[in-house]
């Protein structure tokens, strides 16, 4: 069982002599995220040149062919079977009945040589042109990104999003023609109406002729942009309505000031009530007299101290900080724009619906305005619901009823913002400084913790101390006997030097002495007594 699963295990076993194409097994399902591609085949994994089918090129093509193809004179069957069957596609049509009389009378040949010549005359004829080249190259370049000018018109009046999208709306509203230029342009076919006209001068003209242009266009802009322009007012407000819930709620907050609010009275000397939030931000500019420590690494410290249970307060007021990257008051001038653009465009519904009684937008176009009308009314209500909701709790946090006024929104999310990043870039820099403390003092303990009696008290090869057994142990009597005939034998040598005597004498006395007095046979009073009478000999 272990023998099977070894393979599994490692799926990989690289040869460097087998080919690369070894290692490149087939996948078990091909999907790549949301895209499904299962349905492919492995024999779709061939790499056979399929484009087998001879076509005689040659021979197809006629000296004066009404229909310019190639044609495909032998039909090769697949090489294998495929997803799409075995046959090519032409052979499976179905002969089409047509009546060959009636083709040969509309396509009859009439000088077919004077023809040419005047199809040939005709290409020779530079197209007419009377815009400017400014405005020219402008309309060649968007018309690079739109459908062909003969499908504009279809596609504006029954607003038709799968073939122009928003910014095919956009770039046909830069190209909206005056009266001028199509005045231009309608002479200048008239004079020339056997030339054709270049590509800007047939788009305007095209587009000319399209009733109520610019109202249509405007319309279908503000159909297709409601969506993002509600967005737009909608999400600013969202995280401004979150961020005071996340600051209302938040224990962290709270400690940070208290204790910011206690340190400024102890400093001042007052019994201050509170203070204003925007002073949160010069924490990190006050700095103390001895170790140039800013404040807020003291209000870290006291918070690590007197609070360890408290966060970062970053991570807890996400919403403060996306609510400080907007802008309150261009989401006011969004929500006027919105409704003087929903104004207008019941105007404009209007006259489209003077010009087309049976147009097939009459009932889409007023169902939409009139669900953009009850969203708009939603809008309205959240802003100033909002905004009041603001305002109260700049009351909630202190703040005066003249201050409330002055405060922004967006300048005060900013600086809680910037306030909470700094913070936990010091509060972690503090929590790092002690993780290295302890880290150093881990080696210490553990080296004041080992006793020299436990392995780990002694170095490595250093032999184990001998204890003397309970037998032998010397008593502290006797050690003091003979420490004291010492310093006695100590004192007579030195006389013996000061008196001159013979040396000899005394080499012999002294190594007896000291022998008789190691085997214990005499006391330290009667060592001393024989050595005094020793030394009356001199």
């Amino acid at each position: 069982m272990k023998e099977s699963e070894q393979p599994k295990e490692n799926p990989l076993t690289w040869d460097l002599d087998q080919p690369w194409t070894s290692f490149l097994q087939p996948a078990a399902r091909l999907c790549l995220d949301t895209l499904d591609f299962s349905d492919l085949w492995d024999e779709e994994d061939s790499t056979e040149d399929e484009g087998t089918t001879s076509t005689n090129e040659s021979s197809t093509f006629l000296q004066a062919p009404p229909l310019h193809w190639r044609e495909m004179q032998t039909l090769a069957p697949l090489p294998r079977m495929t997803r799409f069957g075995t046959q090519t596609i032409w052979a499976g049509l179905e002969p089409v009945d047509l009546d060959t009389n009636r083709l040969e009378f509309l396509f009859e040949s009439k000088g077919s040589s004077t023809c040419f010549k005047m199809a040939s005359g005709r290409q020779k004829q530079p197209s007419v042109s009377v815009l400017g080249m400014k405005r020219s190259n402008i309309i060649t370049i968007a018309l690079s990104s739109l459908p062909p000018p003969r499908l504009l018109p279809p596609a504006i009046y029954s607003m038709d999003s799968s073939v122009l999208d928003r910014e095919d709306v956009q770039r046909l509203q830069a190209l909206i023609p005056t009266e001028e230029e199509l005045t231009l342009v309608r002479d200048a076919k008239a004079q020339n109406p056997h030339c054709p006209l270049a590509q800007a001068e047939l788009c305007l003209l095209t587009l000319g002729e399209i009733s109520h242009l610019s109202s249509r266009l405007q319309l279908w802009a503000f159909a297709l942009d409601y969506d993002s322009l509600e967005r737009e007012i909608a999400e600013p407000l969202f995280h401004l309505k979150l961020a005071m819930e996340q600051l209302a709620g938040s224990q962290t907050f709270r400690c940070i000031l208290a204790t910011v609010l206690a340190i400024g009275n102890v400093l001042n000397g007052c019994k201050a009530r509170g203070f204003e939030l925007s002073y949160l931000s010069k924490l990190s500019q006050v700095r103390d007299t001895h170790s140039r420590q800013p404040l807020l690494h003291h209000v870290c410290v006291l918070l690590l101290q007197l609070y360890p249970q408290s966060s970062d307060l970053y991570s807890d007021t996400s919403a403060v900080t996306k609510a400080g990257k907007c802008d309150f008051s261009l989401v006011q001038s969004n929500l006027s724009q919105l409704e003087a653009m929903c104004k207008a465009s019941w105007e404009q519904l209007k006259v489209l619906d003077k010009a087309e009684e049976k147009s097939s937008l009459r009932q889409q176009l007023p169902k939409m305005l009139k669900e953009c009308e009850e969203k708009l009314k939603v809008l309205r209500a959240v802003h100033r619901r909002v905004i009041n909701r603001f305002h109260s709790f700049l009351l909630f946090l202190g703040y005066s009823r003249a201050m409330v006024r002055d405060t922004k929104a967006e300048d005060f999310c900013k600086t809680i913002s910037n306030f909470s990043l700094e913070f936990r870039s010091t509060r972690q820099g503090l929590l790092l400084q002690r993780e290295r403390e302890r880290e150093r003092e881990r080696p210490r303990s553990g080296a004041e913790n080992q006793s020299p009696r436990t392995p780990g008290g002694r170095r490595r090869g250093q032999p184990e101390p001998t204890q003397v057994p309970h037998s032998k142990t010397i008593s502290i009597h006797e050690c003091f006997s003979v420490l004291s005939s010492w310093f006695f034998l100590l004192e007579v040598q030195v006389l013996m030097e000061l008196t001159s005597l013979s040396h000899w004498n005394w080499q012999a006395r002294l190594p007896i002495s000291e022998a008789y007095i190691r085997k214990g046979g005499v006391s330290s009073v009667q060592s001393e007594a024989g050595m005094r009478q020793g030394a009356g000999l001199l």
